[in-house]
């Protein structure tokens, strides 16, 4: 909480500064803009993707957790027999409907999407 009044107190200090630079007989509203923006936009996005890395990274374990967990569940399930709509791939149909993030995990041959084209000798 602390962090998003310092943010907004520096953007407010940016804003005048924009602002006197707007209304000096020698500034410009170009100016302005890119004042704002370099001094007072910039920095507090950059401060704020820099803090707050810790916590997107808490998230993402977070939720890769409760994917492996889901996943076991699922995995869980059909092994007991009670597949529930889940089909396995000694049934025929190709897919586990288990959603593998690997790619390419069901039964279904590669092919090339352009077919290979030699020149005439």
């Amino acid at each position: 909480m602390f962090l998003i009044l310092i943010a907004i107190g520096w953007l407010y200090v940016a804003l005048l500064m924009a602002v006197a630079e707007a209304t000096s007989p020698i500034g410009t509203a170009l100016g302005a803009i890119i004042t704002f923006l370099l001094y007072g936009v910039g920095p507090v996005v950059l401060l704020l993707y820099i803090l707050g890395t810790p916590a997107r990274k808490k998230m993402r374990r977070q939720r890769e957790a409760e994917e492996v967990a889901a996943l076991s569940v699922r995995a869980e399930l059909v092994e007991a027999g009670s597949d529930s709509g889940l089909h396995t791939p000694s049934t025929g149909s190709g897919r586990t409907g288990l959603g593998s993030a690997q790619p390419d995990a069901g039964s279904q041959a590669a092919a090339d999407a352009v077919a290979p084209v030699r020149k005439e000798p």
